[in-house]
């Protein structure tokens, strides 16, 4: 058996003889068009949703189901004979993937899975069907060793990650019960390199607006009306610029009073991490650093709050000028929220913000665009966490650093409603493509990603 260090690991022996049936399997899912943003696709994310129901029974899960919603399935399965004293754990992926667009800039068929130079290429690779792969894959290592698990596990695979989860945290509740674990594992996300090992343990929340302003009744020639009609691209404008002070932090009243500082041990991780702003810039296309004076760019972009203007429509916007007064516009905002922050507070003090601006004789519209997401956080001191920091230093030999992530995601959801510690068991690095052409699953990722599985569920079973 491969050992790391001086440590044995659980399923070496499981990769080596398993690993070209494995690839199979991976390439077999991968092949499913499972577009859940595309209508017509409808029927590949079914089909999706049944291959990901064999793969659980296949691998000696029971009680595997695929549970309906509104829009596209979840997949259920589950193991529960570890015992009443033994943690139960309920792992969660998504079996949908990305519109595949632009296409031409793929250097492969999206949905013809290659591997090359180690790279699984795919849609779907690394987000998320390889990922849930290796946690399936890691529980039929495991009953074909031993028989047994060291835990009760519960797996829930939803089909709508990928636009938005709307019909997900309706289907927790409708499921409280037979999902009910002590600790939801999430393996969709990354790590900040092959020879840096982390673990993510928050991910931003989110709340967003699409506000219109109307000035009139029609847009007026700006000869004749210009310079005493109100402008609503003169508001808007000065609207936008109002979001932020000179030092680039929000203006809502209290937006930061309840921003929960980080750590000294969160602290002293993110100053450990090897962060090349330079880099950083060429990867994000830019030339210069913008935000919140006195923050690096990972906490920007991990563990403060932020706000962003993501779309103006005012006024004509075609070739040539159009000489008008519009009488109408739109902008569209975002609010990026961080531990302890509230959705409904925020919207709250952004109405108030708002309101407090438009002057008389304005008509403003603020639609908020869904319910808005809460931040997700697990301390990095939490027992489960220490649990899989065990587990990925001993596949990686190296004690893994901590990270957050920007984005937002059904991870919220699942800790509130189940009252559990949420763990990021997630092997992507940050060239896997996620959402982009040429997607990939780097494989001694993948491979690690499997024997970290089989290592957490005995690291979570000694408590």
């Amino acid at each position: 058996m491969q050992r790391v260090g001086d440590v044995d690991l659980n399923l070496s022996e499981y990769v080596e003889t398993e690993r070209e049936r494995i690839v199979a399997s991976l390439f077999e899912w991968l092949r499913i068009p499972s577009i859940s943003a595309h209508p017509d696709r409808a029927d590949d994310v079914h089909r999706s949703a049944e291959f990901t129901a064999q793969l659980m029974r296949d691998a000696g899960l029971e009680h595997v189901e695929i549970l309906e919603t509104p829009g596209a399935p979840s997949v259920y399965g589950d193991w529960l004979h570890a015992g009443s004293d033994a943690p139960t754990a309920l792992v969660y992926g998504h079996h949908d993937v990305q519109p595949v667009d632009p296409l031409d800039q793929w250097t492969s068929p999206p949905f013809e899975p290659v591997i090359v130079d180690g790279e699984c290429r795919a849609r779907g690779a690394i987000d998320d069907k390889g990922q849930v792969l290796y946690e399936i894959e890691a529980v039929r290592g495991l009953l074909q060793r031993d028989n047994k698990l060291p835990v009760n596990l519960k797996f829930l695979v939803e089909g709508e990650e990928e636009v938005g989860s709307p019909h997900f945290e309706d289907l927790l509740w409708r499921e409280a019960e037979r999902l009910a674990c002590d600790v939801v594992v999430v393996s969709d996300t990354g790590m900040w390199s092959r020879t840096v090992p982390s673990i993510c343990v928050g991910m931003r929340g989110l709340v967003a607006f699409d506000v219109t302003v109307r000035t009139g009744a029609i847009d007026l020639h700006s000869g004749s009306f210009g310079g005493a009609a109100p402008n609503p691209a003169h508001l808007i404008g000065r609207l936008v610029a109002d979001l932020h002070d000179a030092e680039g932090r929000v203006t809502l009243p209290g937006f930061y009073d309840d921003v929960r500082p980080l750590t000294d041990a969160e602290q002293a991780s993110l100053d450990l991490l090897p962060f090349d702003e330079a880099k950083w810039k060429r990867s994000a296309c830019v030339q210069r650093i913008e935000g919140e004076q006195g923050r690096s760019v990972l906490e920007r972009t991990w563990t403060r709050p932020t706000c962003d203007v993501v779309g103006i429509n005012v006024g004509y916007t075609g070739d040539g000028i159009k000489t008008i007064v519009p009488a109408e516009g739109n902008v569209k905002i975002t609010f990026r929220l961080v531990a302890d922050q509230h959705p409904a507070k925020v919207t709250e003090a952004f109405e108030a913000w708002l309101a407090a601006r438009i002057p008389d004789g304005v008509d403003v519209t603020v639609r908020p665009e869904g319910p808005g997401v809460a931040p997700a956080l697990t301390p990095v001191d939490h027992p489960a966490v220490q649990a899989l920091r065990r587990a990925i230093a001993r596949v990686w030999d190296k004690d893994p650093l901590f990270t957050r992530e920007g984005g937002s995601g059904p991870e919220e959801a699942l800790g509130r409603v189940f009252a559990a510690p949420v763990l990021f068991l997630g092997v992507g690095l940050p060239g896997d493509r996620f959402h982009a052409p040429n997607e990939r699953m780097v494989m001694d990722q993948f491979w690690k990603g499997l024997l970290a599985a089989g290592e957490l569920w005995t690291e979570l079973a000694r408590g």
